[in-house]
């Protein structure tokens, strides 16, 4: 779980705009996030499995 301070930080508009940056809208995880479904690989995984984020599959062949 990441910082609650730092999830609140990236909430507020930026000084600048190439200081915005992405987390993820479960976790708050900073690093590989999916722009499209705006959450983490880990989380997006997970769900994915559970069958919570519709039109994603499993790959195979």
């Amino acid at each position: 779980m990441a910082k609650l301070c730092l999830m609140n930080k990236q909430r507020l508009p930026p000084k600048f705009k190439t200081r915005r940056y992405t987390r993820c809208k479960v976790c708050g995880r900073a690093r590989a996030v999916l722009r499209r479904f705006e959450m983490c690989r880990l989380c997006f995984r997970e769900l994915a499995l559970c069958g919570k984020i519709p039109g994603v599959t499993k790959a195979s062949w």
